[in-house]
């Protein structure tokens, strides 16, 4: 898995603050940005659940090196923009798939599974010669490799963060997702200090499904 934060909203904290202040000032938010303090107004603004104002700041990422299963359930997160590889244009010539760390760590069932991908791939290479490859991409595994650009704003994302970053997460995605939320951090460190799973800040909401194991924030 690669993730990398091709694009976002330079001084984001700055910006955001700025909009924050600016509902209660007759100055607009082009003469309060850099006055005063950022982190404590903004801290103050998200505190009290007024998360419109880090709307204005947008993070786009690119992922590759990911399964198919992974982007079905990111997919389902509908305040954002994807852009996944086409299956339908895009001939997948080499078997390229995630292989979970379970099946990984035990040899009798990583056989099972490398066995079954290279047939797949066999079928799929088959078929290719003998219809569009529109219509062979029909036989590959939710395991496939993919890569796909996502874009969502800093409200989203702490969204996204308090589903994905849970340890009830798939293990998959909760990859991802810690890894975004890393790098979401160097850039805008006031927005996104307690982003993370509901454990960050307060009580888990998973009841008798809880992992038990709350998580604390990383310093950076």
């Amino acid at each position: 898995m690669k993730v990398v934060l091709l694009s976002y909203t330079k001084n984001a904290d700055e910006i955001c603050a700025a909009a924050g202040r600016s509902c209660y000032s007759g100055k607009p938010a082009d003469e309060i940005i850099g006055k005063g303090d950022a982190r404590s107004t903004l801290s103050s603004i998200v505190g009290m659940g007024h998360h419109s104002v880090i709307e204005h700041a947008t993070f786009t990422f690119s992922v590759s090196g990911v399964s198919r299963t992974l982007t079905h359930q990111l997919v389902r997160h509908r305040i954002a923009s994807f852009s996944q590889q086409s299956q339908r244009y895009v001939s997948l010539d080499q078997p390229t798939y995630v292989v979970p760390h379970t099946i990984a760590e035990d040899p009798e069932a990583l056989d099972i599974y490398k066995k079954m991908m290279e047939q797949i791939w066999n079928t799929y290479s088959e078929l290719s010669e003998k219809v569009p490859i529109e219509d062979a991409r029909y036989i590959l595994p939710n395991g496939c490799t993919t890569n796909i650009t996502i874009t969502m704003n800093a409200r989203e994302l702490l969204h996204f963060f308090s589903l994905r970053c849970c340890e009830r997460a798939q293990w998959e995605i909760r990859e991802m997702a810690e890894e975004m939320l890393r790098l979401c951090r160097e850039v805008s460190p006031t927005i996104f200090k307690v982003a993370g799973p509901p454990c960050v800040t307060g009580p888990c909401p998973e009841g008798e499904k809880s992992c038990g194991q709350p998580k604390t924030i990383k310093k950076h």
